[in-house]
């Protein structure tokens, strides 16, 4: 009788095959390559932290995080994201190291879904972080970077969006106050449709209606902050349009204005991000793949005040959107039998140090020795005595 779930796993959670686990380990090492080239140091963070630090200054819901009790009675967290890590890292083992810091990690990170839905509640991380640089120029470089990584992994079409938290928050707050969040709720799941239906119901002059709904035009080129000016006149709208337009200018600077986009409405976490927001979307995809942005206070909560902005890629996702299998390394199989062990051992030898991957495998192991030759480019056969052998 059969174990019940013996064969199901948690709810998110996915094997990786071996096939798959190539293509991810090759988009990897292309991206990893990339972040390196521009200067940025790979770094590693535990896969438990503490709830009351990192677990509280993270942008994850409280009913995503996977909480656990050590032996002391702490309530620990699997780590939700990397950037509340690397701020804790930042202010204790490199408290010590003089700002800017350019720092790259390579994580798997956990979320909890309460529905199946397709998404995973597992899945590997690939992003930087600039800390203790406030200018545009952070911002443009990390976002070029991520055009660049994108680029480098093989992917051709794709497109950045690029909005600013600061811009939302001044109409949102000048037009409904305190009753904002229900509002930044809808963008963030980017629910337009929500949206108006909202602002519809809102006790609010037809032109303040207008201008909440004409929020959701602000999509396209530079010419969408000189339509976004018209919208909002208060001084921290002001400042964030002033952000993106040299922003835009920093962009074209790289020669990257053919990938991005703005997109002003675009709200990513209901905290955590102060300034200039993105995310990447992939040609086939109904979902980004990558997102960022700035986060001005996070590295005050412990205790080392730094402007920061940074970016992070989701490799699963990203193999997704680049839809084409990995190059498939040559694979060679030798199946011997006893007689003939050694020559086979030799042959592998030679064979490895030329750059080949080769299984070695003794004939009497197999049962179906055609179904496993299948599997393979080369295969040789070193079976029986040598020829001239007594």
């Amino acid at each position: 009788m059969s174990k019940p779930f013996m064969f199901e796993k948690p709810l998110g959670m996915r094997d990786t095959l071996p096939e798959m686990y190539e293509m991810k380990k090759q988009v990897r090492e292309q991206v990893e390559e990339e972040m390196s080239g521009w200067g940025y140091q790979m770094i590693e963070t535990p896969t438990l932290e503490y709830y009351e630090t990192v677990g509280l200054a993270s942008a994850i819901l409280d009913q995503q995080l996977f909480k656990l009790l050590d032996q002391q009675g702490n309530t620990l967290v699997l780590r939700p994201d990397m950037t509340a890590p690397i701020a804790r890292l930042v202010a204790s083992s490199m408290k010590g190291e003089s700002y800017p810091l350019r720092l790259s990690y390579q994580s798997n990170v956990y979320r909890a879904q309460q529905h199946e839905g397709g998404k995973p509640a597992e899945f590997e991380q690939i992003g930087v972080e600039l800390i203790g640089d406030g200018t545009v120029s952070a911002d443009g470089e990390v976002i070029a970077l991520m055009v660049s990584a994108l680029k480098r992994s093989g992917l051709s079409n794709f497109k950045i969006a690029i909005g600013h938290i600061g811009y939302v928050n001044a109409l949102l707050n000048d037009i409904v106050g305190e009753r904002a969040d229900a509002l930044r709720r809808f963008l963030y799941e980017k629910n337009y449709v929500g949206f108006r239906e909202h602002v519809k119901n809102l006790p609010l002059s037809s032109i303040d209606k207008g201008r909440l709904l004409g929020l959701l035009k602000l999509r396209g080129g530079k010419q969408t902050l000189t339509e976004a000016a018209k919208l909002v006149q208060n001084e921290q709208g002001t400042k964030a349009l002033a952000e993106l337009e040299e922003l835009w200018q920093v962009l074209e600077s790289y020669g990257i204005e053919e990938y991005v986009k703005l997109d002003l409405n675009l709200v990513l976490h209901m905290s955590y991000y102060t300034g200039a927001v993105f995310e990447g979307y992939g040609s086939n995809l109904g979902v980004p793949l990558c997102s960022g942005g700035r986060y001005d206070e996070l590295l005050g909560k412990f205790e080392r005040p730094g402007q920061a902005t940074g970016f992070g890629l989701r490799l699963d996702l990203l193999v997704e959107a680049i839809g084409e299998k990995a190059s498939k390394r040559k694979k060679t199989c030798i199946i011997f039998s006893k007689e003939r062990r050694a020559e086979a051992f030799q042959e592998a030898i030679s064979l490895r140090e030329a750059g080949e991957a080769v299984v070695v495998q003794d004939i009497a192991g197999v049962s179906d020795v055609d179904g496993m030759s299948e599997q393979f480019t080369d295969v040789y056969y070193f079976i029986g005595q040598k020829k001239g052998e007594a």
